[in-house]
């Protein structure tokens, strides 16, 4: 992440998906649109035997979407006026070609509190702004998607930097019924980390409220975590629970 010090949050969602983008100061709209044409639609159309394209290209969009979001096949499915099969087979395809991931939810010890779907995300934010119809930084910085991109921006680097060290990406989120939720947990073990994402660039003290309440479920299994947001101060909140930016990913300890 050390190549990217001179960009702003926004224009790291909206240019460092492809490394040659920013490094040749192309549009990313334009690269984006030939990569959907080249790949997205041809490739893909041909493995899955894509019947109606126009069908694929909304559903690429409807995910992105929907990123952060739980994955209901259905729901999409009844959208489009497909089957819920059809969905899986597509959602398929694109994991397999690392287009997209998802992260499952924690549920171990949490009993029928915990809801089981899992998340949608994006390995590339850069796409989803193209998919989503962000044309420039202006526009994504008013976008109402904003801190769903930058929640997947902090999975996704989560995931490469265990990958990065040759380390199993155990990391998963939390919901339950009653609409607590822990944007990523990160384990190690028996032992959970906790990870709130904030977009925000000053520190708030709700943001805590439901990692304490989390906490207070398995306080064997958790005994600190973090809020990753857009702020430049590093620092503890309480005892447990500390401040960082979301550049120092590589801070988080399990």
């Amino acid at each position: 992440m050390q190549g990217d010090i001179r960009l702003t949050t926004d224009e790291r969602l909206y240019y460092v998906g492809l490394p040659g983008i920013f490094r040749e100061a192309i549009n990313p709209t334009l690269v984006y649109k030939n990569y959907v044409k080249t790949y997205l639609e041809r490739d893909i159309h041909q493995v899955i035997n894509i019947k109606e394209l126009s069908q694929f290209q909304r559903f690429m969009q409807l995910c992105a979407s929907r990123i952060g979001s739980e994955f209901l096949a259905s729901h999409i499915g009844n959208e489009l006026g497909i089957s819920y099969h059809t969905v899986q087979a597509w959602v398929s395809a694109l994991e397999a070609s690392y287009i997209i991931f998802r992260l499952q939810p924690y549920f171990e010890n949490f009993g029928k509190r915990a809801i089981k779907s899992s998340k949608l995300y994006f390995t590339d934010v850069g796409l989803v702004c193209f998919l989503l119809g962000i044309e420039n930084v202006a526009q994504l910085s008013r976008d109402p998607l904003k801190d769903n991109l930058f929640e997947n921006l902090v999975i996704l680097d989560r995931y490469k930097n265990c990958l990065n060290q040759g380390e199993t990406a155990w990391i998963y989120f939390y919901r339950d019924q009653s609409q607590h939720e822990v944007d990523l947990i990160c384990q190690s073990g028996r032992r959970l980390i906790l990870v709130e994402i904030k977009y925000a660039k000053t520190f708030q003290s709700n943001f805590i409220k439901n990692l304490t309440y989390l906490k207070k479920l398995a306080p064997e299994q958790i005994s600190h975590g973090y809020v990753v947001y857009n702020g430049d101060t590093n620092a503890q909140s309480e005892q447990t629970w500390r401040l960082l930016n979301y550049r120092d990913l590589t801070e988080i300890t399990v």
